[in-house]
């Protein structure tokens, strides 16, 4: 059934939280609206998505079920997977900046900190916020909090940082850094406990 075209990228969009119909649909470029619709009936007929009253505005919003939210592990394996395509960059491929959420949480092994480290990525004109403190890492779609540093760089700079093809250094030098680098280092270290 996630095997069907479209499904697993109608998942895709999930995972990043609950979405009215009209952003699922944005955020897959090509797809055709009847067939959104029946892939989103499908999906919901088998337990994976469901219907939910927005909380404001009201309005309807599509969820992954905890059942589909498993599915979660399967979309971070594909991001994994495809991390040697990913040094060609987006080419003319659609690029939405949500879908490094998706991205950093396959990427970035699970940390904790004594001290809370906060890092922002800023990219194509929105933010993506990542914390590693004692619960573990956690990648934001829109931080609140303030950040230690802020990287404004290109998708394709985040994603080889993440991916470890690139260097703190040369992710800085791609794009532009306001904060602490030290903060940018310490995050893309390799211990899983940071003690500082």
């Amino acid at each position: 059934m996630v095997g069907d075209r479209w499904s697993l990228l109608v998942v895709r969009e999930l995972l990043v939280g609950p979405k009215r119909y009209s952003d699922v649909l944005s955020g897959l470029d090509g797809v055709a609206t009847n067939l959104l619709a029946q892939r989103l009936r499908s999906l919901e007929d088998t337990g994976v998505v469901e219907r939910r009253v927005a909380t404001n505005p009201n309005g309807i919003v599509y969820a992954l079920t905890p059942w589909g939210a498993q599915l979660r592990e399967t979309v971070e394996a594909l991001v994994r997977w495809s991390t040697p395509l990913m040094a060609l960059g987006q080419g003319d491929d659609a690029f939405q900046a949500e879908w490094l959420v998706l991205a950093l949480r396959a990427l970035l092994p699970d940390r904790t900190s004594k001290r809370p480290i906060r890092v922002h990525f800023a990219v194509a004109g929105a933010l993506i916020g990542l914390r590693i403190d004692q619960a573990g890492t956690r990648v934001e779609p829109r931080p609140t909090d303030q950040a230690d540093a802020v990287l404004d760089a290109s998708p394709t700079v985040i994603l080889g940082l993440a991916a470890g093809a690139l260097t703190v250094e040369q992710a800085v030098a791609a794009g532009s850094l306001r904060g602490s680098q030290r903060s940018l280092d310490t995050v893309f270290t390799s211990h899983s406990v940071i003690d500082d």
